[in-house]
C-alpha cells in the first residue's frame, strides 16, 4: 500500500498522529526484562501490544539495535513482526552515502526488513537519496531542521538569501517525483514549521522532540495548523515511564497511560487549532 494512504488511514482509525520511538536501550530496560534471551524484543512487544490502538506507528532508531549485533538484528525482525500491518513503521537510520552504497541501504531497510519509511541525510546530494525515493510505495523523511543542539552548525548557515536547510528542502522537493518524500523538523522549530507548511501543506513531516526533550506541545500544534500530514515522535517519556524495578503490570499501565495522555493532549490541541 502507498505510504501516504497508509498514514492517512491509521491516523483516522486510531485518531492519532503519535509515533512511539522504540529507542530501546538495554541498559535502561526495567529489570523484569533481563531474564529473557532477547530482552529488547520482549520489551518492544509489551509496548506494541498495549499501545497499538492508540498510536499511528513506531519508529526504530537502528543504532540501539546494531550495537547489540546478532541479537539486535533478531530484535528488529521480531519487533516489525509484532507491529500490525495497518500501522506505519519508520526506520530511523539517517543514512546518506554514494549511490551504490545507498542502494544497499535501501535494499536492507526497505526490501529485507520491509520498513515503510526511513530517515535519510541528503548531505551527499541527489544520488545518495535516489535509491530510497525509487521505491515508490515507500517513504523517505529527509533531514531538514533537526532538534539537536548542534543543528545550527550547518543547517542554519546562510547561503545567499536562504539558510542551508532551506536549500536542502528546495532541492529535495525537486527530487520528489513520486510524492514519497517528506522532512524531519524538530519540535523546537515552530516558526520554521509554519513557514514551510504555509507553502507545502501536503508534504508529510516527522517531528521529534516532544517528551524527554521538553519542547512545548502547544506551540508545536499551533505551528502545524496548516499541515495535512504529520507524525509526532515520542520515545523515552513513554517507553521508560515505569520504574526500573517495576512489575510487568506496572510497566504496562505506565506505558499505556503515558501514551494515552500524550495522544489526548495532541488531539485536544489539534481540535482547538482547527
Amino acid at each position: 500500500m502507498n505510504y501516504n494512504v497508509k498514514l492517512k488511514n491509521i491516523i483516522s482509525k486510531n485518531k492519532s498522529n503519535l509515533v512511539i520511538g522504540l529507542d530501546s536501550d538495554l541498559m535502561k530496560l526495567p529489570d523484569l526484562f533481563l531474564k529473557y534471551k532477547n530482552p529488547v524484543a520482549v520489551f518492544n512487544k509489551l509496548i506494541i501490544d498495549n499501545t497499538k490502538d492508540i498510536a499511528a506507528g513506531y519508529k526504530l532508531n537502528v543504532a540501539f539495535y546494531e550495537c547489540l549485533l546478532e541479537e539486535g538484528i533478531i530484535a528488529i525482525r521480531h519487533t516489525l513482526n509484532f507491529i500490525p500491518e495497518e500501522m506505519i513503521t519508520i526506520c530511523d537510520a539517517k543514512r546518506g552515502d554514494i549511490d551504490n552504497s545507498a542502494e544497499m541501504y535501501a535494499r536492507t531497510f526497505f526490501d529485507e526488513y520491509n520498513f515503510d519509511s526511513i530517515t535519510v541525510s541528503p548531505y551527499m546530494g541527489e544520488d545518495s537519496v535516489a535509491p530510497f525515493l525509487g521505491r515508490k510505495d515507500k517513504f523517505v523523511y529527509i533531514l531538514a531542521l533537526t532538534s539537536n543542539t548542534g543543528h545550527s552548525d550547518f543547517q542554519k548557515l546562510k547561503t545567499g538569501d536562504r539558510y542551508l536547510y532551506e536549500e536542502v528542502i528546495q532541492k529535495s522537493l525537486e527530487w520528489n517525483k513520486h510524492n514519497n518524500a517528506g522532512f524531519v523538523f524538530g519540535a523546537n522549530h515552530t516558526a520554521e514549521i509554519i513557514k514551510f507548511t504555509d507553502k507545502n501543506p501536503g508534504i508529510s513531516l516527522l517531528i521529534p522532540g516532544i517528551g524527554a526533550q521538553s519542547n512545548d506541545l502547544k506551540n508545536l500544534m499551533n505551528s502545524l495548523r496548516l499541515c495535512e500530514s504529520y507524525v509526532i515522535n515520542s520515545g523515552r517519556s513513554i517507553i521508560y515511564s515505569a520504574k526500573k524495578d517495576c512489575s510487568e503490570k506496572e510497566f504496562i499501565d505506565s506505558v499505556r497511560m503515558s501514551t494515552i495522555k500524550l495522544n489526548d493532549e495532541i488531539n485536544n490541541l489539534k481540535n482547538a487549532c482547527r
